[in-house]
């Protein structure tokens, strides 16, 4: 709760440099949904999926990811997720290079978020399957005398240092480990193996909860590079 609020203070500041973010549950129960725009991300998406009881870009997918959920809840187990998120209108030239890079100071804000196993940024690990010829973005002056790339397998961060470009990354996340199933554990105090079942209400799948916080982290970020 806090980080979100912090988020959202973020995102109201960063709204007034004309920079957007969002973030939509990507992937989940064996079902993808439809991902953002790389190279021109629809600001407009975001605030749909805000006010979507179900934080998805296609509603059918979403219908498909919520079975999927109930039933694993329904089996007494839980499902991994992967959010992604973009952000737009961010100017070149945030960032260093090395430690102080963009996706350090991203993924340390993000890596504040329970149940974060990974993250990657752009074309992230389909990048290591690709070639230069591939993976490499053609700078091109627009019409505004800009400057731009035609493709964006970058993710919008070149040598940890913005490139104009808008920013994605997707974010992935565990199955909650507290399943109602019984589960082997051990018994410090006796020091012996044993057996727990978690009681209590816990969610099959915490990256549906988690679009938000991934929203507010990356907030967050940007603004102290701004800053």
């Amino acid at each position: 709760a806090p980080l979100v609020f912090a988020g959202g203070l973020c995102k109201q500041f960063l709204a007034q440099k004309g920079i957007r973010l969002g973030a939509h549950l990507l992937r989940t129960g064996g079902y993808t949904d439809t991902s953002f725009n790389p190279i021109d991300p629809n600001p407009t998406l975001f605030d749909e999926i805000a006010n979507k009881p179900f934080p998805v870009l296609d509603n059918p997918t979403g219908e498909l990811m919520l079975a999927a959920i109930e039933a694993a809840r329904m089996d007494q187990n839980s499902l991994g997720g992967v959010v992604e998120c973009a952000v737009t209108g961010v100017p070149a030239g945030l960032g260093d290079p090395i430690f102080g890079s963009v996706e350090n100071v991203l993924t340390t804000a993000l890596f504040g978020i329970p149940a974060i196993k990974g993250i990657e940024f752009g074309e992230g690990f389909a990048a290591a399957s690709s070639t230069g010829v591939e993976n490499n973005d053609p700078f091109f002056i627009d019409e505004t005398g800009s400057v731009k790339t035609r493709t964006n397998h970058h993710g919008g961060i070149l040598g940890g240092i913005t490139s104009g470009m808008p920013i994605l990354f997707r974010v992935a996340f565990k199955p909650t480990p507290s399943i109602s199933r019984p589960q082997e554990t051990i018994d410090f105090v006796n020091c012996c193996n044993a057996t727990i079942k978690i009681k209590g209400r816990h969610d099959p799948c915490v990256a549906v909860r988690a679009v938000p916080c991934v929203e507010a982290a990356a907030a967050l970020a940007i603004a102290s590079l701004l800053i």
